[in-house]
């Protein structure tokens, strides 16, 4: 068994320090161990507040799992350690890449498109150009909210703000089937907080698509809104509005064609969708957050051996309450779906909730069944 690194090993990892340091990848695993004392070695992508972190674990024949924490990428350990393995993966949603070495010695080397012609910091831009996001970082209100600097780049310190924002546009576009071809749009950013989402949606809309917007963004704190006021008339956004109050307040006079709602907490995600059926909304984007009520209100014998243990608890309830949300919104004709919005390593509030109005009403029959079903098992009451 060869201890040292080949050219084609070497080629490898410069790939995927450079996929790692451009965030297209997220995990590397080497498995296939040549030592019977090991069984894969894994690096993984995480974030530690504004920190990036490269999280090495060692597990062992043994059972044992042996962590290590690096601030950047690993690559004196990753050449020590490569060799011990006779395969390796790249994965990651914008590159991936795979090297596997024989006992014999014969090597395959596939690495990331974007980095096949030298896998350098050099090949870095071109990784992030092959995203082909709707925003490019130079958008005026990008600026505004301090996600981009003067010259339209992306700051570190938001990357994970700016794709979660252009993944949630990639969701809006394709809802827009279900909207008014002609004519003006209604939306409404129901619990909206900061308003990132607002903005986002609103320039794609009027200034990318040259729509005729009318948004309205709701929220209980006044500060915030007026802060967003502001910032909507520096930025010439006309067709914004700004309104302090409780959702639920909102008169059924006006009919938004879009609701939209960016981790609203807990119940508040309930509040939102009920309020956009009421309305009678055309399409719903939503992306839950701290989901806390049916972990207190569950009573499930046959779970009892998983949501006992509390970590366990809370995932499992996650699920479900997002699993009961889709079903409720079938149950009042709307197709919906559940989505990853973004990668779990930039937020672990990474569900969507995407529903277009207009299922039959066979399946709104099903489905209000299934869910008085499901609650009746998880011991909860339903809000149909």
């Amino acid at each position: 068994m060869a201890n040292e690194l080949t050219e084609k090993g070497r080629r490898f990892l410069a790939a995927a320090k450079a996929a790692f340091e451009a965030g297209g990848a997220r995990m590397l695993v080497l498995s296939r161990p040549a030592d019977p004392a090991l069984l894969k070695w894994k690096l993984e992508r995480r974030r530690d507040g504004e920190r990036i972190l490269f999280v090495a674990e060692t597990f062992l024949a043994d059972g044992k799992v042996l962590q290590k924490n690096f601030s950047a990428f690993p690559d004196e350990t990753l050449t020590e350690t490569l060799p011990r393995f006779f395969q390796a993966d790249l994965v990651g949603a914008e590159a991936s890449g795979e090297y596997k070495r024989s006992k014999k010695g014969s090597e395959f080397l596939r690495l990331p498109a974007a980095l096949k012609k030298g896998a350098t910091a050099a090949a870095i831009p071109s990784l992030s150009r092959q995203k082909n996001r709707l925003l490019d970082g130079r958008e005026p209100f990008l600026r505004e909210l301090g996600i981009s600097d003067r010259e339209g780049r992306v700051l570190p310190s938001r990357q994970a703000k700016f794709r979660q924002i252009c993944r949630f546009l990639e969701f809006l576009r394709d809802v827009l089937p279900a909207l008014p071809e002609t004519g003006p749009l209604t939306v409404y950013d129901l619990c909206c907080g900061k308003c990132y989402l607002s903005f986002a949606v609103y320039h794609y809309l009027a200034r990318t698509l040259g729509r005729d917007v009318s948004m309205l963004c709701v929220d209980r704190k006044k500060d915030m809104m007026e802060l967003c006021e502001a910032a909507a008339r520096r930025l010439g956004f006309d067709g914004m509005r700004f309104l302090a109050a409780d959702i639920r307040d909102l008169p059924e006079s006006g009919r938004p064609d879009l609701v939209l709602s960016l981790h609203a907490c807990d119940t508040a995600t309930d509040t939102v969708l009920e309020t956009a059926i009421r309305l009678g909304a055309a399409a719903i984007l939503s992306t839950p957050c701290c989901q806390r009520e049916l972990s207190r209100a569950v009573s499930c014998p046959p779970l009892s051996f998983a949501l006992r243990h509390g970590v366990l608890s809370d995932k499992i309830c996650a699920s479900l309450t997002d699993a009961l949300r889709v079903l409720y919104l079938e149950a009042n004709g709307y197709e919906t779906a559940a989505a990853e919005l973004i990668d779990p390593d930039d937020t672990p509030k990474n569900v969507i909730l995407r529903a277009v109005r207009g299922a039959s009403e066979k399946k709104k029959s099903a489905a209000a069944a299934e869910y008085r079903e499901a609650c009746a098992f998880l011991g909860v009451a339903p809000r149909l």
